[in-house]
């Protein structure tokens, strides 16, 4: 299987290439300067890998650079910038797309606004398979499906991750989510949010409440596409909450492009989803593992792999509709120490 990699020389790209090497796959590396291109494929120990050169302001070579290839993983941020570009290429060669967005007005607009295209075309788009976005609205689904019942008054996304080792490119990504307002889903729609979250949620596995803050989140736009429910909101750690809103560009530009490695496999995230029923029944499920960005690569890796094996319906899907969500994170604890439940509370 030939998986293109859009982005590869950043540092998500790179350890996405590598995962598609230690997967047994064809990678092809894709991006504008063939020179770091060429240098991400030596790092992922595949010096000889094909390497297609294209700039986003040119359509028509963008979608030859993926001719040929099962699926494209798009790792390109800020992705509000640079995503819509890579989306249509796919849509042009007729290959299917995936890519590690956080930014939830980004897959908004890839949800609603390019549905039909695929369909035509044959090819499914797949946003945000990250470690936030993918799990995320995984959990969500079966977090909701063990309360029984056909809608849900609440569900509530948080990521609860301590403050740890970030990327340039995150840096950039949470820059451009905290640029726009966050949103809520409530009456049917998406509006932007007007209050009413926790002030403070108790962290699985750990002793006490932290507190969290409202923050943009993909599973807002996600979940209620597969999931009934009155009102979707999202939060994260308040801590890291503050840290993103003080990334102004100057601050980005001295982040380093590749974080420390110990402190990056090293670091633990965690995403929760509590559903309340419209009885006042709840339901808290969470997942949770190691390396965020190491975890992102397997993510969007597994995807592109269950795209063209086991297929899913064209168009614009989110992860818990692409892909069967107890499956899917079985694959990630079995193969890759992920720890996840749903159950009553």
């Amino acid at each position: 299987m030939r998986i293109a990699v859009h982005g590869a020389s950043g540092f998500t790209g790179r350890l996405t290439v590598a995962e598609v090497v230690r997967r047994g796959f064809t990678p092809v590396l894709v991006g504008r300067d063939e020179e770091r291109l060429r240098k991400a494929a030596v790092e992922a120990g595949v010096p000889g890998a094909e390497i297609r050169v294209a700039a986003l302001d040119r359509p028509a070579a963008l979608a030859d650079a993926l001719r040929g290839c099962a699926v494209v993983i798009n790792c390109a941020g800020p992705f509000t910038l640079l995503g819509e570009p890579v989306i249509r290429a796919a849509i042009t060669a007729g290959v299917h797309y995936l890519d590690t967005t956080g930014e939830q007005h980004y897959i908004r607009r890839v949800l609603d606004g390019f549905g039909e295209d695929a369909e035509r075309a044959g090819v499914t788009v797949v946003p945000t398979m990250a470690d936030d976005g993918g799990p995320g609205d995984m959990i969500a689904h079966l977090t909701a499906a063990r309360l029984g019942v056909e809608s849900v008054a609440e569900m509530l996304i948080a990521d609860l991750r301590a403050p740890g080792a970030a990327s340039r490119g995150t840096a950039r990504s949470m820059a451009a989510v905290f640029a726009e307002e966050a949103l809520e889903y409530a009456d049917g729609d998406w509006h932007h949010v007007t209050g009413g979250s926790p002030a403070s949620l108790v962290v699985p596995g750990a002793d006490g409440e932290v507190p969290v803050s409202v923050f943009a989140l993909p599973g807002v736009v996600t979940v209620p596409r597969h999931v009934h429910a009155g009102r979707v909101h999202s939060v994260i750690r308040t801590q890291v909450a503050d840290l993103f809103s003080s990334l102004t560009a100057d601050v980005v530009d001295t982040i380093p492009e590749t974080p420390d490695e110990q402190a990056r496999l090293a670091s633990r995230w965690l995403m929760m989803a509590e559903a309340v029923a419209h009885d006042g029944t709840r339901a808290r499920g969470w997942v949770t593992g190691l390396d965020g960005y190491g975890m992102t690569a397997v993510i969007a890796v597994e995807g592109a792999r269950r795209l063209v094996t086991d297929g899913a319906r064209a168009g614009t899907l989110t992860p818990a509709q692409a892909f069967d969500p107890a499956a899917f994170l079985g694959y990630l604890a079995t193969d890759h120490d992920v720890t996840y439940t749903s159950g009553s509370c």
